[in-house]
C-alpha cells in the first residue's frame, strides 16, 4: 500500500511534485495537502483532485510522510506549530527548504525525527531538476526509498554522504541554472550586436543550449572530450575558447561557486538561530 503523503504548503514546489507523483502513478487519494490560502488550497483541488486542508496538525495525523515545502524564512514557525503532531505519529519529514540543515529541523520539531534534507534547484517545476538529498541517521533504508520516488517526481536525485555536500550541491545545480541563463543571456545580446534579429538570438541560443546538453546525456565522453571533438585546430571555435581561457573563465567559475557555497553556510547559520 502506498504510503499517505502530506505536503505543508501548496507552493510551485509542492505542485510540481504532486503534478509529477500522480503522471507517475501515484494514487491522488494518497496525497495531502496543506495551505493557509483558499485559493491556493482551491486550485491544488482542482487542479490535482487531492484533498487540501488549511490546518496542518489536522492533515499530519493522515500522513506517514510529511513534506516540508515552506519558504526557509518561516518553517522554523511551522516546525514548531506542528511539533506535538509529528512527535505523535513520528512521520518521514522530507524538507525541501533551502538551506535548513536536518540538525535544526529536527530540533524544532521535538528531536529524535527521520528527516531527508533535499536541495532542488529551479527545473523542478518542469519535471527536469536535479536533486541532492541527505538522510539523517535516524532515516531506514526503506524510508529513503520512499525520499528518493517522491522527489524524482521532479527529475534527477543524487544522494550525499555528509550534510555540508548539500552547500556544494548549491553551489552546483541549486544555483547553477542561473549561471547557464547568465551565459545564454550573454550570447543572446551579442548575437545582436553582431547583426542578428533578437528572435533569430533567442531561438540559435536556446536550440544550442538544449543540444549541447543532450550530447552530454547521451554520449559516453565526458565534457572535455566532447569539447575537443568540436574544436577544429585553426578553427572558429578554437578562437573562441582561446579567448575564454585567456580571460580565465575557469577561475570565474571556481570564484562564482565558491561565493555561492560560502553563502549557503551563512544562510543556514542565520537561519538555523532560534529567535
Amino acid at each position: 500500500m502506498q504510503a499517505t503523503l502530506c505536503f505543508i504548503g501548496g507552493g510551485n514546489m509542492a505542485k510540481s511534485l504532486i503534478g509529477g507523483l500522480i503522471a507517475s502513478g501515484y494514487p491522488k487519494a494518497n496525497i495531502l495537502a496543506t495551505d493557509p490560502t483558499l485559493s491556493q488550497r482551491n486550485h491544488l483541488t482542482e487542479t490535482f483532485g487531492i484533498a487540501c486542508y488549511e490546518d496542518n496538525n489536522q492533515a499530519i495525523q493522515q500522513a506517514d510522510i510529511v513534506i516540508l515545502a515552506v519558504k526557509p524564512q518561516i518553517l522554523q514557525a511551522v516546525c514548531k506549530s506542528i511539533q506535538d503532531s509529528i512527535q505523535k505519529s513520528n512521520p518521514l519529514i522530507l524538507s525541501v527548504a533551502a538551506g535548513i540543515r536536518s540538525n535544526d529541523i529536527n530540533r524544532w520539531l521535538g528531536g529524535n525525527q527521520a528527516i531527508v534534507r533535499t536541495m532542488p534547484n529551479t527545473p523542478a517545476l518542469i519535471q527536469s531538476g536535479a536533486t541532492g538529498l541527505y538522510a539523517n541517521p535516524q532515516v531506514s533504508q526503506e524510508q529513503k526509498n520512499q525520499a528518493e520516488h517522491i522527489m524524482r517526481a521532479a527529475g534527477l536525485t543524487i544522494w550525499v554522504n555528509e550534510e555540508s555536500q548539500l552547500d556544494v550541491v548549491t553551489a552546483l545545480s541549486g544555483s547553477g541554472p542561473a549561471y547557464y541563463f547568465l551565459f545564454m543571456e550573454a550570447m543572446e545580446q551579442t548575437a545582436q550586436e553582431m547583426g542578428l534579429d533578437a528572435k533569430t538570438a533567442h531561438l540559435l541560443t536556446m536550440q544550442t543550449a538544449f543540444g549541447a546538453a543532450k550530447m552530454v546525456m547521451e554520449s559516453n565522453l565526458n565534457c572535455a572530450e566532447l569539447r575537443q571533438n568540436v574544436t577544429s585546430p585553426n578553427g572558429t571555435t578554437e578562437q573562441a575558447i582561446n579567448t575564454f581561457e585567456a580571460e580565465g573563465l575557469r577561475d570565474m567559475i571556481k570564484k562564482a561557486m565558491l561565493a555561492a557555497q560560502n553563502r549557503a553556510v551563512e544562510l543556514a547559520n542565520e537561519l538555523g538561530d532560534d529567535v
